[in-house]
C-alpha cells in the first residue's frame, strides 16, 4: 500500500504536467494557483501529491487572498503542511507583497484617482490595519515621494495635520494626495474620515498646498473624495452617505 501512495507523487507524472517543468517550459501563467504552490510545497504527504495538498489548502483557507491573511498555524492546521513550508509559503507572500508596495517613483504624473488605486491596491487590500499615506506633488502634479504617515488599528487610524503638512513642506510640495485602507474591504467613508479630510484641506489652504484628492481603498474598489466632489467645502455629519 505504501508503494502505491508513493507513486501518486508528481515524481510520477509526465515531464511535460509537472508544475515545475510546465512553468520553465511555459512561465508561470500557464500554471494554475494550486500548481504554483505545489512548486513552493515541493513535496506532498503520503497519500496525496503537493498539487493535492495545494488543492486542500487553498480550499480551505478561501483561495491565494485567504492565504495572504492566514497565520502559521492555520497553514499547519492542513495535513502535509508543517512549519517548514508555512514558513516558505508566508515568505513567498511577503516578497510578492512588497514588490507591490514599492513606493511609486518619483516623477510619475498622476492623472486620476484610477492611477492610486491601481499602485496602492495590491498592496493594501490584505493588511489587517488602517495605513494612512500621503503622496507628494509638485506644481505640475509629478509625484515627488510618498510616506506612510500613521498606522492604526481595525478602525482608527490618527493623523495629525502638523505631521502630514510639515513633510509637505520640508519637501517643497505643491499639492498632496492623501490615501488609507479599509481593512473591511468597504471603502465607504465614515464620519471620521469625513471630518479628518475636512481638517488637512482646511489645513492645505492656510499653507498654500492644495489637497488633491483623499482615496480610500477597499477590497477590489475605492471612493475617491474628488471624483465625489466632497473638497470643495467643509461637511457635517449630516452630509455623511
Amino acid at each position: 500500500m505504501a508503494g502505491k501512495g508513493i507513486r501518486k507523487g508528481i515524481a510520477y507524472w509526465p515531464k511535460t504536467e509537472r508544475p515545475r517543468e510546465r512553468l520553465l517550459a511555459k512561465g508561470p501563467e500557464a500554471l494554475s494557483d494550486a500548481h504554483l504552490l505545489a512548486i513552493l510545497l515541493r513535496t506532498g504527504r503520503r497519500d496525496s501529491s503537493a498539487v493535492q495538498v495545494a488543492i486542500e489548502l487553498l480550499d480551505r483557507v478561501g483561495g491565494l487572498s485567504g492565504l495572504a491573511a492566514c497565520g502559521i498555524e492555520e497553514l499547519c492546521a492542513v495535513p502535509g503542511i508543517g512549519p517548514a513550508k508555512a514558513a516558505h509559503l508566508k515568505a513567498a507572500v511577503a516578497v510578492g507583497r512588497r514588490s507591490l508596495a514599492a513606493p511609486m517613483s518619483t516623477g510619475t504624473r498622476i492623472s486620476s484617482s484610477a492611477d492610486l488605486f491601481k499602485h496602492f491596491h495590491p498592496a493594501l487590500r490584505d493588511v489587517k490595519h488602517e495605513l494612512f499615506k500621503v503622496v507628494l506633488l509638485d506644481a505640475k502634479n509629478i509625484v515627488i515621494k510618498e510616506a506612510t504617515v500613521s498606522e492604526g488599528s481595525l478602525t482608527l487610524s490618527i493623523v495629525h495635520p502638523r505631521e502630514v503638512f510639515a513633510l509637505a513642506v520640508r519637501e517643497s510640495a505643491a499639492a498632496v494626495i492623501f490615501l488609507h485602507n479599509h481593512p473591511s474591504g468597504d471603502p465607504t467613508p465614515s464620519p471620521e474620515d469625513r471630518r479628518l479630510t475636512d481638517r488637512l484641506v482646511t489645513a492645505g489652504t492656510l499653507l498654500g498646498i492644495r489637497v488633491l484628492d483623499h482615496v480610500i481603498i477597499g477590497d477590489g474598489r475605492y471612493v475617491s473624495f474628488a471624483d465625489e466632489g466632497w473638497l470643495a467645502g467643509a461637511h457635517t455629519e449630516s452630509d455623511t452617505p
